[in-house]
């Protein structure tokens, strides 16, 4: 049995608290407004537990860092390019893509992931906002 840590429920409720699947640096910024003493590879070590724990999941766009979901569940995300956030996006999981993958894929499928890329709202709207200046 697991023994029961402040600082790894600490992180997991501002996890909860948040869309905007945080990064390791920003839980790590405020954290340290409860725990001031905490470091940054406590932070990692509890993320990475909580992610093998089936607690929370990692997600990598390509843009170097990791980012964490409150939400283990698979579900699909949305990348923006320009601004770098990403956001839940709520469309029905496609569970026989693992068996349209698989017809040609030698090894087991178990599941998938997706990252739709593009512009989110807000930077659409600011795009829109300045040719109208």
């Amino acid at each position: 049995m697991l023994k029961y840590s402040r600082q790894r429920e600490a992180i997991k409720d501002f996890l909860t608290t948040r869309t905007d699947h945080s990064t390791a640096d920003m839980i790590y910024m405020h954290i340290r407004n409860q725990f001031p003493n905490i470091s940054l590879g406590t932070v990692y070590r509890n993320l990475s537990l909580l992610a093998s724990l089936g607690e929370i999941s990692k997600i990598s766009c390509g843009d170097g860092s990791v980012h964490f979901d409150p939400v283990p569940t698979p579900h699909y995300h949305f990348f923006c390019n320009q601004c770098g956030c990403i956001q839940d996006i709520n469309v029905e999981l496609s569970e026989n893509l693992n068996e349209i993958a698989a017809q040609n894929f030698p090894g087991k499928i178990k599941n998938h992931s997706i990252i739709f890329y593009g512009k989110c709202a807000n930077c659409l709207s600011d795009e829109n906002n300045h040719l109208t200046k």
